[in-house]
């Protein structure tokens, strides 16, 4: 087996990793749901705040920061980033520990096709017909619910697009995933222990008092956060981006299977006939990225050929 060959295959096993752990996070957060959403998200950020600074000073990449934290401009558009990410990771939580794992399912099934929108809107990405038609299924899916059903599917909804918008101001920052992690994690990090500290009054909020059980797991958090990112990482750096796209069904497909089958979620005819319309339109727009690759890497290996 080649060099390549190898990172190819490694790449593969990471993003399976990742997305695996983002997929199975309800069950860790099932845990501790007697633990208010806030609380969990405040020890989510300070761990994980922790956790990144080793990995920072471990890795020597102390001289990352500085460039980052003195442009005003950079941190700006981070610290808008940085409060759509805590929003969504707080979100999350509060509907897996209220019985709404199906509705976080739906906002990651949503979010790669609301990436398309974005993309065209705001990085003039030009869409293709079939992009166009998959996009148009699933906001048809959306409408269905709402129009034949009377339910607007909020969770989701706020979801996918904290995310996306998340995902799009990143996009255009020059901070590296671990750099990036660790400057959002400072910035939400004293309000995080004003929080717990000053005003969290739940019984989980006095560390003295719990279990040593309960407090590991709430340690736990930055694990949880930073795993599946680190492993993110290194697949994105040995594979394709495109194809790193098609691992991200396996997250709500994990959600998908948990929330029916061990969490028992009742999945009503509504929340059913939008699932299977976002499925399709995700089918549609696999299978379009899928032709286009391949003309892309025949019309590459016809030029190489050529000259």
């Amino acid at each position: 087996m080649t060099d390549e060959a190898q990172r190819a295959r490694q790449g593969v096993l990471f993003a399976i990793a990742a997305y695996t752990c983002w997929g199975v996070a309800p069950v860790y957060f099932k845990l501790i749901k007697q633990v208010p959403a806030l609380e969990i998200l405040s020890h989510r950020i300070i761990w994980a705040f922790v956790i990144v600074l080793a990995l920072i000073v471990g890795l020597k990449r102390i001289n990352r920061l500085k460039p980052v934290l003195k442009n005003p401009s950079h941190m700006l558009r981070l610290t808008l980033a940085t409060f759509l990410l805590g929003g969504n990771w707080f979100l999350f939580i509060w509907a897996v520990n209220n019985d709404h794992i199906l509705d976080a399912s739906l906002g990651y099934y949503i979010n790669p096709l609301l990436n398309i929108a974005i993309g065209m809107a705001f990085f003039a990405e030009r869409m293709r017909k079939l992009q166009w038609l998959a996009v148009a299924m699933a906001v048809s899916g959306v409408l269905i619910q709402v129009v034949s059903f009377g339910s607007v599917p909020w969770i989701a909804l706020a979801l996918a697009c904290s995310f996306a918008i998340y995902g799009a101001i990143r996009k255009r920052l020059p901070v590296d995933s671990i750099t990036g992690l660790w400057l959002e994690t400072l910035i939400l990090l004293p309000i995080m222990l004003i929080y717990l500290f000053g005003f969290a009054d739940s019984p989980s909020s006095d560390l003295a008092a719990n279990s040593w059980t309960l407090n590991v797991l709430l340690m736990a958090a930055g694990i949880v956060t930073t795993v599946p990112l680190l492993c993110f990482t290194a697949a994105a750096q040995r594979i394709r981006y495109s194809t790193l796209g098609f691992f991200q069904y396996i997250g709500p497909s994990i959600m998908f299977v948990l929330a029916v089958v061990v969490y028992g979620e009742p999945l009503a005819m509504g929340k059913l006939i939008t699932f299977i319309i976002i499925w399709s339109a995700l089918a549609l727009y696999s299978a379009d990225s899928l032709i286009h690759n391949q003309r892309q890497r025949r019309q590459a290996k016809k030029l190489s050929q050529s000259s």
